[in-house]
């Protein structure tokens, strides 16, 4: 309860904000930009370099993932030479979680962030184990009579894994790759929208989003949303492209990006114009710093960005793009970046 009268309060103070403006003449309130009666037919936004309404967006975004849903994998292999996998492991260790962590990721499609996050705290789980083993091997008996009853009362808590996608066709891909390796005890698959999850509040520990929140309409919508879901304290981590600062790196990649990639998605899922899409909306999401501050924006604490590519990594080419990181807190005082 307290947790929800906070966000409200936060929510309010954002709103407020907005809807005034310093100028010379001293402070007036300012229209709110979207007007009520105005539908997502009649709103514009961006679709790649295309101006589209918000309902058509969403329509097409559905229609791209559900066309590459069977290839999206292999896509990922070809487009970044297998260093997507790479980003994703790095991910993990930034997150570092814990055995009984809750998580949450989202657009999270054929599950590679969560069935990593199963596979390391079950790696953790394990580590504990033998610890307590050759710990326990020097304690009295009441000692050990004392933990096996703290165990028998309370229960082990076990780890969850919540993959949410609103994309069906992902989801499916997902459940059968989990089957096929054997993945199942604490994951589930919900369909749900980012912008409007289907939780309630204060559910999970850690957020995750992978690749897809340039995707996301109303990116504002689906951080509050993220904000209301974590429990405080909670984290929020979003894997995502963005800006390539080194000039010349930045060249190659766009030569790479609109020349290599499109025929790539037209050669293995037979399909040119949803990765021509994928191209034109990473130059379309906004700049670490502009991304940090709207993260800010949404109620976080403590937000940094890693840049997992850069000159002089050992997996950095010429087709890499700088791959980012933004970590950040529900909770805290204190807001802060790092570079790597």
């Amino acid at each position: 309860m307290a947790a929800s009268v906070r966000l409200l309060v936060r929510q309010a103070i954002r709103l407020s904000h907005r809807n005034i403006t310093v100028t010379a003449a001293g402070v007036s309130a300012r229209p709110s930009c979207r007007c009520f009666s105005e539908s997502a037919e009649e709103r514009s936004t961006h679709f790649g370099f295309e101006t589209v309404s918000e309902a058509e967006k969403a329509k097409r975004v559905y229609k791209v993932f559900e066309n590459v849903a069977q290839k999206y994998d292999i896509m990922n292999d070809a487009m970044s030479l297998g260093i997507h996998r790479l980003w994703k492991d790095m991910l993990l260790h930034a997150m570092h979680p814990q055995p009984g962590a809750r998580l949450l990721d989202v657009a999270g499609g054929t599950g590679d962030i969560s069935f990593r996050f199963l596979e390391y705290v079950r790696s953790q789980r394990e580590r504990q184990q033998r610890r307590a083993v050759r710990f326990g091997q020097t304690l009295s008996l009441q000692d050990i009579s004392n933990s096996y009853s703290t165990i028998e009362t309370d229960g082990p808590r076990e780890s969850t894994a919540v993959v949410c996608d609103i994309n069906k066709e992902m989801l499916k891909v997902g459940k059968e790759k989990a089957e096929s390796l054997g993945i199942t005890a604490g994951l589930s698959w919900v369909v749900g929208d980012a912008e409007e999850l289907p939780f309630d509040d204060d559910q999970f520990d850690i957020y995750t989003i992978a690749f897809g929140i340039r995707n996301v309409t109303h990116i504002d919508q689906a951080l509050q949303e993220a904000l209301r879901v974590l429990k405080p304290g909670g984290r929020f981590m979003c894997l995502e492209f963005s800006k390539v600062t080194n000039p010349l790196l930045a060249r190659l990649y766009d030569a790479y990006s609109f020349q290599i990639i499109p025929v790539l998605g037209e050669v293995i899922a037979g399909d040119w114009k949803s990765y021509q899409y994928l191209v034109e909306s990473i130059r379309k999401f906004p700049s670490q710093e502009e991304f940090k501050s709207m993260i800010e924006d949404a109620g976080f604490y403590c937000v940094q960005y890693y840049n997992f590519t850069e000159p002089g990594w050992p997996f950095c080419s010429s087709s890499s793009v700088e791959r980012r990181v933004w970590h950040s807190v529900r909770g805290g005082s204190s807001t802060f970046e790092t570079n790597i």
